[in-house]
């Protein structure tokens, strides 16, 4: 490697560092926006099911009839 660079090297390498610690920020901020949503979903689905009579009573109130 050429010395005369290796000044530019460093700064192009800082500022992809940068760039990946600012992208894994925002996909961790996305991920969790997401499990927040997935979660909502499922509290919705689960009370859809159940107004329909589609929800097993017994100790596993989360199992689904006829879902697999």
């Amino acid at each position: 490697m050429d010395p005369r660079y290796t000044g530019e090297i460093l700064k192009h390498l800082e500022k992809q560092s940068e760039l990946l610690k600012e992208a894994k920020i925002s996909m961790s901020e996305e991920l969790h926006q997401l499990k927040v949503e997935e979660e909502m979903l499922m509290r919705k689905f689960y009370e859809i099911m159940s107004a329909h009579g589609k929800v097993k009573k017994g100790t596993n109130s989360k199992a689904v009839k006829g879902i697999s």
